[in-house]
């Protein structure tokens, strides 16, 4: 059965288009600002060395302006690069895919970062989950994404659940934490680009993760709130051919609630 597309294939052609002419734009304007940042940040490696060895108290001061300003070089070179990677999202290598697959890897890359920070990873996955058209690695920067900015709400540790399951001809995948939620202007403004909560964050997380969504032709929705946890929620179409099975939503309870799903994959190591 084919799957209806959130976007409408005429719509969809004119923003890959606009998407295209920004990406030029963005390279064009990158190269003019990447190359006299690197010479800032070469000249401020020979600054240093220079200087990282003086005795003097002055040799000191000027060492500690010098690291100052290459924590600021490196701050603007993330910028740039997250930048890049927003206008450069429009285009997908899409491939026939099993969701769950892609699900499983991540979690299995992710659970050390995750053990570090006191956080369990629970997958709640469902069978015969119906194939899926997917960038691999532009959806793993997806995943990566939320469960980053999962970690950053739960400081003390806590769960993340990552759920499975089809809906009205749409594979959802889910990703709740039981952090600290966001109020209601954060979750207002969360996919504005260039709006952000974190000290030195760019902005441009959120904004890439629903445009390499909806470049899958896929949709993102949000639920939150303060003190009991987050959940995101990414729908994308079934692949043409490929019919819905019967696989239920794990649970309908609010974000911080336990699930309970069709099946439980344990990859967590004990």
């Amino acid at each position: 059965m084919q799957a209806d597309n959130p976007l409408e294939s005429a719509e969809r052609q004119r923003l890959l288009a606009q998407y295209a002419e920004i990406a030029a734009l963005a390279g064009g304007l990158a190269h003019e600002i990447r190359n006299p940042l690197s010479t800032m940040s070469m000249n401020l490696e020979l600054l240093e060395e220079d200087f990282g060895q003086g005795e003097t108290s002055r040799d000191h001061r000027v060492h500690r302006r010098i690291q100052t300003l290459q924590r600021e070089c490196r701050h603007l070179e993330d910028i740039l690069n997250a930048f890049l990677q927003f206008v450069r999202v429009g285009e997908c290598e899409l491939a026939l895919t099993d969701l769950n697959e892609v699900v499983k890897d991540f979690i299995q890359f992710f659970q050390p970062t995750a053990r570090e920070q006191n956080v369990d990873i629970s997958p709640h996955l469902a069978d015969n989950l119906p194939a899926v058209q997917l960038d691999r690695s532009l959806f793993r920067q997806v995943l990566l994404n939320l469960a980053l900015n999962a970690l950053q709400a739960m400081p003390s540790g806590g769960l993340i659940e990552i759920q499975t399951y089809t809906r009205d001809s749409q594979v959802l995948v889910d990703m709740i934490d039981n952090g600290i939620g966001m109020d209601q202007r954060t979750q207002e403004n969360m996919f504005q680009t260039f709006f952000s909560t974190k000290r030195g964050g760019s902005g441009l997380g959120l904004p890439t993760v629903r445009r390499i969504v909806e470049a899958h032709g896929g949709t993102m929705s949000c639920e939150s709130a303060l003190e009991r946890g987050t959940r995101f929620t990414i729908s994308l179409p079934i692949s043409a051919g490929r019919s819905p099975e019967t696989t239920a939503h794990p649970h309908a309870s609010q974000p911080a609630d336990d699930p309970e799903s069709s099946e439980t994959v344990d990859i967590q190591e004990r």
